[in-house]
């Protein structure tokens, strides 16, 4: 009977000693990103040259209706994951070409309007605006914030409907 139970606890103590770290690693932080430093210093850069708010900002502005047009750019697949209520999706790939057909193209489209990009970790958005303002848009906001913290923070996300 006891070498069952020494079998048995050392069973338990090889399988706890190859779970537990597992469970440590699941705890800690996001993997780094998967490009160089260059281009999280691009982005700050470009940060600095254009015009942002953070998170509770952009959620006070959509209640007090200042935010104007929001414009999602993550990709098409995030998207449908859920997003900003009143949110269009323009992904930041295509935003120098799809955006002119959100704002009424080939109409007169007003430059002056306010539109407020977000993403999901506030890089693409960042270099959207940038790319809108080169455009001759005047007035473009970034929301510098993570979309999963906007999630987490329990504010209202909507979802297509299928």
């Amino acid at each position: 009977m006891k070498i069952h139970r020494r079998t048995l606890l050392a069973t338990l103590l090889v399988s706890a000693g190859l779970i537990l770290p597992g469970l440590a690693l699941a705890q800690k932080a996001p993997p780094a990103p998967t490009y160089p430093p260059s281009v999280g210093q691009m982005v700050g850069e470009v940060k600095k040259q254009i015009m942002t708010m953070k998170m509770d900002e952009f959620k006070a502005g959509i209640e007090q209706k200042t935010v104007g047009k929001i414009i999602d750019v993550r990709q098409e697949n995030e998207f449908e994951d859920g997003y900003v209520p009143g949110a269009i999706n323009v992904p930041r790939g295509l935003i120098e070409f799809r955006i002119w057909g959100e704002l009424g193209f080939p109409k007169e489209v007003d430059m002056k309007q306010r539109l407020t990009l977000y993403c999901a970790t506030g890089g693409r958005c960042a270099l959207a605006t940038k790319s809108l303002m080169e455009l001759g848009f005047t007035n473009v906001v970034s929301v510098d914030m993570k979309f999963a913290d906007w999630v987490k923070a329990g504010y209202p996300v909507t979802k297509p409907k299928k």
